[in-house]
């Protein structure tokens, strides 16, 4: 007896933007110019943090790792949703969707570490003030966001081998524009 998923090398369908019929025009065009905006103003943040050497300090690189996590979670389900706009297929590879659901899972727990360490910051900043320099130096900051993209890594990861060993036996739609853990439970 086999085990594991048998249903490896299928395609899973995405309903969930893509069944209003006239408003899909308008839906794309909305979603376009959001990205494009996101994309522009992360991008010119990080650049501007990077520009300025008063703006060098611990929570400003955490900043900067949030508008880089933010560019990725835009790359990693925009794009899709916009080719399935654009084309009559909305079709996503069982490959492709492992892989968008790992990191759409690696970049939320990062995220959620990184806010932790940014009220950390703050709380040593306003607190501890005369300790400040020696509790979030350059290395310790480097090593706190290095941790979270390593911890959220791992942890995705874990999630990804547990949910895509279950069988896909069922209906292979999807009610949502992107795969995430929630959407492919539903309806296992």
């Amino acid at each position: 007896m086999k085990t594991g998923n048998q249903s490896f090398g299928t395609d899973f369908l995405l309903v969930g933007l893509f069944q209003y019929g006239r408003t899909n025009s308008l839906l794309f065009v909305v979603i376009a110019t959001l990205f494009t905006v996101a994309l522009t103003g992360n991008i010119m943040l990080i650049h501007l943090l990077r520009l300025d050497t008063r703006l060098h300090t611990p929570m400003y690189f955490l900043l900067s790792q949030l508008s880089i996590i933010d560019l990725m979670y835009i790359s990693t389900t925009v794009p899709k949703m916009v080719v399935n706009f654009l084309s009559q297929s909305k079709t996503i590879t069982f490959m492709g969707c492992e892989i968008q659901t790992y990191v759409f899972l690696a970049l939320g727990g990062t995220e959620a570490l990184l806010l932790g360490f940014m009220s950390y910051d703050r709380y040593v900043a306003i607190c501890h003030p005369l300790h400040y320099p020696v509790l979030m130096s350059k290395n310790i900051c480097c090593l706190m966001v290095a941790c979270a993209w390593a911890s959220s890594s791992v942890s995705a990861f874990i999630h990804i081998l547990h949910v895509f060993q279950l069988p896909f036996c069922r209906s292979r739609l999807i009610n949502h524009f992107f795969c995430e853990v929630p959407a492919l439970l539903s309806w296992w």
